[in-house]
């Protein structure tokens, strides 16, 4: 261990001896050995040394007086003066001065060289250093242990919580994955270390304040990193073979007993009413994927259908828009853009499959969290596998699309809007900051080139219908 003055007055073979009366630092480790015959050393001083002379330049008790003050300015623990060479005794002036500024002073007898004391604070030191690292190395093998052993996040951050002797907290964008204390962690109180793993869900380990870090944060730093990314491998994987389950409970390929017990395979009771949250981000589907979910959500099922993120929560509808806004956050603090639809409440797979189409239809409607409405008639026809409705909306829009490439007409939008509007012109013109005679002009090019007429109910049903399965029925096939 570190080796203090009051200590090496104890060691016998040195024959140190107290000089003056000052004793605030005398407990204090030494950093340090510092011999010097400067008559202005402090400079060269860091603060913890014992300063070592023979006064050999301080000739006069002001120059005494002066050393002294330097010396205890530049944070020096204390004054080990060698008689016996240009002084026989430790000069008075040099005593009162370090009383005055209650800096200790030993006195060095002749027979002892300066050189012995220094190889003994560097022994200690070298003692402590190799103390410090051997606990270091323990405590490498402790936390390397908690994960292999499978404890996880959860006992490596116990054992390093241990360690330090404070609270411990692991947090993710807006989720908590961990923590050993109550209270929720600050940059007032806490300290924060970043854990990069590379990816969107990189996390914080925030440590209470004080405590002391011997190196082993670094460490744990590491060991936390791989493991973050192996809960994303495992995770990814999770969520792909859920995916599959829903999807042919989505498609309707399963028989109801069949399908209950593939979801049971993947911890979903169908028996118990169950609401799917879509999150849809067309600019960051790869992230979304594979990103954490808020910690209310940690028990829910995740799966990926197509591209999307599903989450199944076990919910008569009651607490769902309240998690998809948790789940929104969540996203959008990771910088995932996602739209997040929320599906009905129900019983069996069957439901299950209206809940997702309803999620998807609410999906549509474009805000951060869309809540569910009634089950539409195009989100109906688009859970019938064998209704060509895709096909039948773009046979129905491709030819206006295509005079819109060709010539700019905007006969699209002016659809949409007509449709929008309740089929008045006089909304659409406002709208889209046209004369009305443009309006009605566009819409008889649309009747042309399609062969429906916007103003007959029948017809403007089946465009209706059209675009929205060309909104809707995007990811059908994802």
């Amino acid at each position: 261990m570190a080796i203090s003055l009051a200590a090496l007055l104890g060691v016998n073979s040195l024959n140190l001896s107290k000089a003056g009366l000052a004793e605030t630092t005398w407990h204090q480790d030494i950093n340090w050995v510092a011999v010097t015959e400067l008559e202005d050393p402090q400079r060269f001083i860091n603060g913890g040394e014992l300063v070592l002379t023979t006064g050999l330049r301080l000739k006069s008790a002001p120059e005494q007086r002066r050393f002294v003050r330097q010396v205890q300015r530049a944070g020096a623990v204390g004054i080990g003066f060698g008689i016996g060479l240009s002084h026989d005794a430790v000069p008075p002036a040099m005593i009162a001065e370090a009383n005055r500024w209650g800096l200790p002073m030993v006195e060095v007898p002749y027979e002892t060289p300066f050189i012995a004391i220094g190889k003994l604070v560097a022994d200690a030191q070298s003692a402590d250093h190799y103390s410090k690292l051997e606990r270091l190395i323990a405590g490498h093998q402790v936390l390397a242990r908690a994960l292999l052993t499978g404890g996880g996040l959860a006992e490596l951050l116990k054992h390093l919580g241990g360690m330090l002797r404070t609270d411990i907290a692991l947090t993710q964008f807006t989720a908590q994955l961990y923590s050993s204390s109550k209270d929720h962690p600050s940059a007032d109180t806490w300290a924060s270390y970043p854990i990069p793993t590379g990816r969107r869900d990189a996390c914080t380990l925030w440590v209470r304040q004080p405590f002391e870090d011997s190196g082993i944060i670094g460490y744990a730093q590491n060991l936390i990193s791989v493991e973050l990314n192996n809960m994303v491998k495992q995770r990814q994987a999770q969520r792909a073979l859920c995916g599959q389950v829903l999807e042919d409970v989505i498609h309707g390929a399963l028989e109801t007993s069949e399908a209950q017990r593939r979801l049971a395979g993947v911890g979903l009771n169908s028996t118990r009413k169950n609401v799917v949250l879509l999150a849809v981000s067309a600019a960051h589907h790869k992230a979304l994927v594979s990103t954490s979910v808020p910690q209310p959500l940690e028990n829910a099922v995740a799966a990926v259908v197509g591209k999307d993120l599903v989450v199944v929560i076990n919910d008569d509808g009651g607490t769902a828009p309240a998690l998809a806004r948790k789940l929104s956050d969540h996203l959008a603090e990771a910088g995932i853009h996602a739209t997040i639809g929320i599906g009905g409440a129900y019983t069996k797979p069957n439901g299950l499959r209206w809940s997702y189409f309803e999620a998807r239809d609410a999906a549509s409607h474009g805000l951060p969290v869309n809540e569910p409405e009634r089950l539409s008639l195009t989100s109906l026809l688009l859970a019938s596998e064998d209704v060509p409705l895709a096909d039948m909306a773009n046979e129905s829009l491709n030819p206006l699309r295509a005079f819109d490439s060709a010539h700019g007409a905007e006969l699209m939008t002016t659809l949409e809007s007509y449709l929008g509007n309740n089929g008045s012109v006089a909304a659409v013109a406002e709208a889209l900051t046209l004369h009305r005679n443009t309006v009605r002009y566009r819409l008889a090019q649309i009747t042309e080139l399609t062969g429906y007429d916007p103003s007959v109910t029948a017809d403007r049903v089946q465009l209706w219908l059209a675009l929205a399965v060309a909104r809707l029925g995007g990811r059908q096939g994802r």
